[in-house]
């Protein structure tokens, strides 16, 4: 009984710490110039003309004439001031904004990453922290930030993007807009010198902003606002029809290559259905931790901190047979589908050379499981 009123009390609470928080927006778009921070500026505008406390928390203007325009006359809390490596840079100050306590501040750059020294490393942190004060924020972040998509933007653009956005942090979003441009209207107006200064308008046109690159981007920008409104719905519309209850888990072994591209995907899936996801790893007696060697051993940890951050739940489950691992754990968290990497890869080749695969698929069809073979 004290473990029941346990759970009731901290389920009480942490309604009260929900109650509590300030509702957080999100504006994406398929990249720079779209017009996010305009939009974010003209909504703070509107919020002040009827009477909401409103404060720029932090904007970057990128010298746009439009944007610094619609910055004039807002109230803007002053940035503080750094000293990093001889330079005297400037940080969004997160105590004056907590301070000050506005209804709304407005803060960009939602994947920028701190200077060495402050308290969070990451701005999407400091977001988190002025909304547990019950602040509400609006904010911005293009599709490429986001974790989850790293490997497809890698593939459109052929650049990896550093600075990125755990997906956690746009299901805790109450509100998800897409400003969204055509591919022609958006290399108009970087012909048109309204996105970079002129020098650099030509080098962008042969790399980033190409048509091809635009659209796809675009498509991405378009699904991920999709999804977050599917979940929106799911989760505050009552549904009369049952639907099956989806639960996720990736399967990777210690030394698979694309094992970040089977987490990446499986917590997509989860993300497009709300669903809750985990990560598998069966360590068999040849990959005991007196056996394994110092670069698997580094590849497995960055995996189980990349499907963290992602939202999955990580288990690590010591077994001779993996195969067996996989069912075991499937029964145990009730999973609706197992992701695993493609046929060549190196943990489909130990289920297919087990004797118990057979049983594997009995199991997996006698429990509704389905495989997907991620690329």
């Amino acid at each position: 009984m004290p473990d029941q009123k346990e759970n009731n009390a901290q389920h009480f609470l942490d309604l009260i710490k929900k109650s509590r928080k300030g509702k957080f927006k999100i504006y994406i778009g398929m990249s720079a110039g779209v017009g996010k921070t305009f939009r974010m500026l003209q909504e703070a505008r509107t919020l002040l003309r009827n009477g909401i406390d409103v404060k720029i928390g932090y904007i970057e203007t990128h010298n746009r004439s439009e944007t610094a325009e619609l910055l004039d006359g807002l109230p803007v809390i002053p940035r503080r001031q750094l000293f990093y490596k001889g330079k005297e840079l400037d940080e969004m100050d997160v105590q004056a904004i907590v301070n000050l306590r506005p209804e709304v501040v407005v803060v960009d750059e939602l994947a920028h990453t701190n200077i060495e020294g402050s308290k969070n490393e990451k701005r999407w942190q400091d977001v988190m922290e002025i909304l547990d004060n019950g602040i509400n924020v609006i904010s911005a972040v293009n599709i490429q930030h986001i974790e989850s998509l790293n490997q497809e933007v890698k593939e459109i653009t052929g650049v990896e993007v550093a600075e990125r956005v755990p997906d956690s942090v746009l299901r805790l979003a109450d509100e998800v807009v897409n400003i969204d441009l055509t591919a022609d209207e958006l290399i108009t107006r970087l012909k048109e010198g309204k996105i970079y200064a002129a020098e650099k308008i030509q080098i962008a046109l042969t790399n980033f902003f190409q048509g091809e690159k635009i659209l796809q981007l675009r498509e991405l920008a378009l699904k991920e606002v999709a999804s977050q409104v599917e979940r929106k719905v799911e989760t505050e519309i009552p549904r009369n029809i049952m639907l099956r209850h989806e639960r996720f888990m990736a399967c990777i072994s210690s030394n698979e290559e694309t094992a970040k591209t089977v987490i990446r995907k499986t917590a997509r899936l989860a993300n497009y259905y709300n669903s809750k996801w985990y990560l598998l790893y069966v360590q068999t007696p040849k990959e005991a931790g007196d056996k394994i060697g110092l670069a698997s051993q580094r590849h497995l940890l960055n995996n189980f901190k990349l499907a963290t951050e992602l939202g999955g739940e990580v288990i690590r489950l010591k077994e001779s047979n993996v195969a067996k691992g996989i069912i075991q754990v499937a029964e145990e968290k009730k999973i609706s589908t197992i992701c695993i990497g493609k046929p060549h890869l190196n943990l489909f080749k130990i289920i297919l050379s087990t004797a118990i695969f057979n049983q594997l698929l009995t199991k997996l069809k006698t429990y509704d499981i389905d495989v997907v073979i991620l690329s």
